[in-house]
């Protein structure tokens, strides 16, 4: 894509990466966006990607691209429950009983979307941004969440030996049905981190824009998809 829009001549690039690029395993500091993932401070292979991917795109910079890069953190919208970060609504729809006390940000799937069409339309170029509304706690998000379905709250805690354990039986009845895995090393231990985003630059440049609350991101969230998975 890089290559093609080079070779295009094209007028502006946003390319859409993900906070696991910053490396976002760092023990009491707040991640902006100077940080960038190394081995020591990303557990995933997806972070690992979507690092090797922002590397092409500021090679693309280097040799005379217009682009911009934003860094979301977890995207909360009434997509497709199956997949992709809205699978947490259907796991506590489904009457999930545990929580984790990690910390991580969320964001509202529009603004993501509002913060890309405000750089495409905009003279800024050669940065990346952290698109972040709140830091805020898995055991917060699914009880919202659980209440939002107007359901029990998740009322057990997961603890470190227990995700080990939760990772390891799901690797086991993965062989066996041939299922994608719900649960990894990588994620089980990322539910468990407190991790903090600094989302000040993008406000910094973009003074007019607001991010939408998070209990309301999550009651529209829960209200389209009853709506939709009736």
């Amino acid at each position: 894509m890089v290559n093609a829009a080079l070779h295009a001549g094209i007028q502006k690039m946003v390319h859409v990466s993900s906070v696991a690029a910053t490396g976002r395993r760092r023990s009491g500091i707040k991640i902006d966006e100077t940080m960038y993932w190394t081995p020591e401070t990303g557990n995933s292979l997806y972070a690992q990607s979507k690092y090797l991917a922002e590397m092409e795109v500021w090679r693309g910079i280097a040799e005379g691209l217009d682009a911009a890069i934003v860094n979301p953190s977890i995207i909360l919208g009434a997509g497709d429950w199956s997949a992709g970060s809205t699978a947490i609504f259907k796991k506590v729809y489904d009457g999930l009983k545990w929580y984790s006390e990690g910390v991580t940000g969320f964001v509202d799937v529009e603004d993501v979307c509002k913060a890309m069409i405000m750089l495409m339309y905009s003279d800024v170029s050669r940065e990346r941004f952290i698109i972040s509304a709140d830091n805020a706690a898995y055991k917060d998000v699914m009880e919202k969440i659980a209440d939002g379905f107007n359901l029990k709250r998740p009322h057990k805690k997961v603890t470190p030996f227990l995700a080990g354990l939760i990772w390891r039986i799901d690797y086991l009845k993965s062989i066996f049905s041939k299922k994608t895995r719900l649960i990894t090393k990588e994620t089980a231990a990322t539910a468990l981190d407190k991790v903090y985003f600094d989302n000040s630059k993008f406000l910094r440049f973009f003074p007019q824009f607001r991010y939408k609350d998070l209990t309301d991101t999550i009651e529209e969230c829960c209200k389209q998809l009853m709506e939709k998975n009736k």
